[in-house]
């Protein structure tokens, strides 16, 4: 699969442009779509000279907090594997730690209240220290957990030691043979393996670059530490679009990407939030899901489009500068080489539930069931009102939007076999308002409607 060769001359023309625009030393990206890398472009050269060497789409660059993605899945990863539960406090498997009501929840969405950074020498610029001397530094709350939003890159440091404790193994060898060795991302590593882009600042005020320190993070390393190339990191893209290849089951991503912490900002309509190791933003109603990072010296960006399965990845060497090109090369395919519609065809096995659609009423609310084709239906229009879609479960049916995500849903027959009841959290739906032939909790007025 290929995109129209006008959209990636598009594409070129405006990675050059950010480049130059934003005085980048060097920027990279690629376009992800069906699962795969279908456009990649380099602008500028990695020292910033001009007469330097341009990267490649297998030049590793380092992503920063696109690392917490890895760890969050790892994490996930141990939840089916039985190891842990979401609602565990961090206590439960790291004892030592001073803040041990926090749940392992909490520390995925960054509702835990800890700190942001570490106590003492700027963590990002500075080599690290093991988990014992992250909590000896005074490692402590900012606010309540569980009741507001706080980005924490000392969390993830937390969640690094979870998955060592219960891998028995560094958190990137976790990472490693649990994700990267599956999916075939065999140049995404700790620590930087030619060929590598620089780490530099570009001077505000000046043509001029300053190399940035690069380090061992050691107990921060979850935080920001691993290097990716375009090709791998495009990759990751298609997973989180859905190509998980056997890495963590569907249903466990689709749980990730339900925002869960809304990044408030006063004055500002909300537009963006957290899910479970994932940033999620809504833009003009198009849900993206992904993540940015930042290290000195590093900017990157991933980001999916969670109704098409389109995606984005960019990674530039410099410590500030990079605007909001990710979003708009993604507009970009949408507008010069959209998705082409899943043509409709005929879905045979509707048959065995034809019986259910039409209205149905909730007290004195009109609800219309429709088939689709996840294999359920849908009461209503999900997103409206308390409109849900419902799924296979067992014997009955699971609701899978709003109000009733997670609640179970049956189907009551009368002695003909004819749907006569929808029962769902308690609540009653009958073929008409009240059925006078359907049982409705608290009875039915003797006069009927009158």
């Amino acid at each position: 699969m290929t995109l129209d060769t006008g959209t990636a001359l598009a594409l070129d023309r405006r990675l050059a442009t950010e480049q130059s625009k934003q005085r980048l030393p060097s920027v990279v990206a690629g376009v992800v779509r069906g699962g795969e890398l279908v456009w990649s472009g380099v602008a500028g050269t990695l020292d910033g000279r001009r007469e330097g060497a341009a990267p490649t789409a297998d030049t590793q660059y380092r992503i920063g907090s696109i690392s917490k993605t890895f760890v969050a899945v790892e994490v996930m990863r141990m939840r089916d594997d039985g190891l842990l539960d979401l609602a565990d406090t961090i206590g439960t498997h790291l004892p030592e730690v001073a803040f041990g009501h926090v749940t392992i929840a909490q520390l995925l969405t960054h509702t835990s209240g800890l700190q942001a950074e570490t106590d003492g020498d700027w963590w990002e610029r500075t080599p690290g220290d093991d988990f014992a001397g992250l909590l000896a530094s005074g490692v402590a709350l900012r606010s309540t957990p569980g009741t507001s939003f706080h980005y924490s890159n000392v969390g993830y440091g937390v969640l690094g030691e979870l998955i060592a404790r219960l891998r028995g193994m560094p958190w990137h060898e976790a990472v490693q043979t649990g994700i990267l060795d599956p999916l075939g991302m065999t140049r995404t590593t700790r620590r930087p393996m030619d060929p590598a882009a620089p780490g530099l600042a570009v001077h505000p005020l000046a043509d001029l670059v300053h190399v940035e320190p690069e380090h061992d993070h050691v107990s921060m390393a979850p935080a920001g530490q691993l290097w990716s190339t375009t090709n791998d990191l495009a990759r990751w893209a298609a997973f989180l679009a859905g190509r998980c290849d056997g890495v963590l089951a569907a249903d466990t991503l689709t749980e990730m990407l339900r925002p869960v912490a809304v990044n408030d900002v006063p004055g500002i309509p909300w537009a963006g939030a957290h899910a479970l190791g994932w940033q999620m933003w809504n833009v003009a109603g198009r849900r993206f899901a992904g993540h940015g990072g930042s290290m000195p010296g590093f900017l990157a960006g991933l980001r999916v489009d969670v109704a098409s399965g389109d995606g984005v990845v960019v990674m530039a060497n410099a410590t500030s500068g990079m605007g909001a090109v990710a979003t708009e090369l993604l507009d970009l395919v949408r507008q010069h080489d959209p998705v082409v519609p899943t043509p409709w065809s005929v879905d045979a096995g509707q048959a065995d539930r034809l019986d259910l659609v039409g209205p149905w009423f909730w007290g004195t609310y009109s609800f219309t069931v429709a088939l689709d084709s996840t294999g359920g239906f849908r009461l209503g229009e999900p997103g409206q009102g308390r409109g849900a879609r419902f799924v296979p479960d067992g014997d009955g049916w699971m609701g899978l939007d709003g109000y009733y995500r997670g609640e179970p849903l049956r189907v009551e027959r009368d002695a003909s076999g004819r749907p006569v009841r929808l029962v769902l959290a308690s609540f009653v739906f009958t073929r008409t308002p009240y059925d006078p032939g359907a049982e409705v909790p608290g009875g039915i007025d003797d006069r009927g409607w009158h």
